[in-house]
């Protein structure tokens, strides 16, 4: 760019590496495809974005592109756009941006984010949460398709996954969640700096649309993986209740986040409505995620963050949550009002037989009976142990379809632990086929007094 560019954009390359500074540099003759022109059209940028982002969210880019005075440090940190009449994005506009939109702080994305979500051309002061909202939809919908435009599912079959428009809207309404606008229900820079600070994934999807969309690729930065791998899943057989949005947003909640590839263990689709196959499925497994979709259409379910026993006692730590999918998207923690995380129980006459998490017996904040196709979801006005509200569309609802995914690392089996096991923890095929045709578990009840004793 010569001696003749900015301080400006002196100090935004500054913070790459030297070898990192060619690729950015050389990015604007990149998305120019191989014309000579001073400026980067609108026209160019979709080009080269083809099938990686919605032609809205493609605009979104250019304007905040245009809206960029390299030469004015003052209008690029308060978001001031006024001074922008070029008919095209300038080779250091496009520096600008990009150093801001991948190295900025919160101070600095929030003018960015502030003018991508404007619905017209004209500056304006603050936004309402709906235009934020759009805005969501559009980056989450472009971080999707670039996923899979580019290969990163990670094993998941997004053809065999829930519908990732629903997803979208879902995630992006959980997001416009975290904002706190003024009373008028509008939103300022300030209020961006401040939401963009707190909910990370801004920052994160709005850097893997810029490097990946635009073809930046910097070594010492590699592109946010933003799912988990996924093995050992019948897809062709399988039709998962999640999907691509919600598996990003659910990811992000684990404790270890992506130590571990899921694994389904247990699904009503594959292995039908089954108890003890479920229970097999929960334990030895290590952390689990249940999902549920009941009767009426809502999907919900908990997090483990160890494996399951089965035992008439709570078990668990605080790491556990419990959450909704649909009508809404939330993550309901541990309050520190007791420690019922995790219960399960089977072939007991005494307690109560079934899987439940948070609240008491007979109160759970999530219960599935152990006759399966049952359960409840109680919650007068909160779970005491993760408040949480109600999570099914009844309190005592219909079960739908279940899944069981492991989601860590399996516990490593203890010395002489093969040696105790009985046959039909080989064949669980036997145990579903004995559960029902009425037939007794022996070796069930046998071993429940020496897992009471642990």
């Amino acid at each position: 760019m010569g001696n003749t560019e900015s301080v400006v954009v002196q100090k935004r390359l500054a913070r790459f590496r030297p070898d990192e500074r060619p690729v950015i540099e050389g990015a604007f003759n990149r998305l120019q495809g191989g014309t000579a022109g001073k400026t980067l059209t609108l026209d160019a940028l979709k080009t080269s974005m083809s099938g990686l982002a919605p032609d809205s969210m493609i605009q979104r880019l250019y304007r905040c592109m245009c809206s960029i005075d390299p030469g004015l440090a003052a209008a690029a940190a308060s978001g001031d756009t006024s001074s922008s009449a070029a008919p095209g994005v300038s080779r250091e506009q496009l520096v600008v941006f990009l150093a801001d939109a991948l190295r900025g702080t919160a101070e600095e994305r929030a003018p960015l984010v502030m003018v991508m979500t404007q619905r017209g051309a004209e500056a304006a002061a603050a936004v309402t949460c709906e235009e934020v909202a759009e805005f969501l939809q559009d980056l989450i919908s472009a971080v999707v398709q670039i996923l899979v435009h580019r290969g990163r599912l990670q094993g998941w079959k997004s053809g065999r996954m829930g519908d990732g428009s629903v997803g979208v809207k879902l995630l992006s309404e959980q997001m416009c969640s975290e904002l706190k606008p003024t009373d008028q229900g509008r939103c300022d820079v300030s209020c961006l700096e401040d939401w963009i600070f707190r909910v990370s994934q801004v920052s994160l999807y709005l850097e893997l649309l810029v490097a990946e969309g635009l073809s930046v690729s910097l070594s010492g930065r590699p592109a946010p993986t933003l799912l988990p791998p996924c093995r050992e899943t019948p897809w062709d057989k399988l039709h998962c209740l999640l999907d691509v949005p919600t598996l990003m947003f659910l990811a992000l909640q684990l404790p270890d986040r992506y130590s571990a590839p899921w694994r389904l263990v247990f699904s009503t689709q594959l292995h039908g409505e089954s108890f003890t196959r479920m229970v097999s499925g929960l334990t030895r497994h290590g952390p689990t995620l249940l999902l549920i979709k009941d009767s009426v259409g809502h999907v919900f379910g908990g997090f483990a963050s160890h494996g399951w026993e089965v035992k008439p006692q709570f078990q668990g730590d605080s790491r556990c949550f419990l959450f909704t999918v649909f009508p809404k998207l939330r993550v309901f923690t541990a309050t520190g009002y007791n420690e019922h995380f995790m219960y399960l129980n089977q072939h007991q006459q005494t307690m109560p037989n079934g899987l439940g998490m948070g609240g008491q017996h007979d109160y759970f904040g999530l219960w599935l009976d152990s006759d399966f196709g049952r359960g409840h979801s109680r919650a007068r006005p909160k779970c005491t142990t993760y408040g949480s509200p109600q999570l099914s569309g009844e309190e005592d609802f219909s079960v739908d379809s279940v899944e069981v995914w492991a989601v860590g690392k399996p516990p490593e089996p203890e010395e002489g632990e093969e040696g105790k096991r009985s046959v039909l923890d080989t064949d669980l095929e036997v145990q579903a086929i004995m559960e029902m045709t009425g037939k007794t578990l022996h070796s069930q009840g046998l071993r429940e007094p020496e897992e009471e004793e642990q």
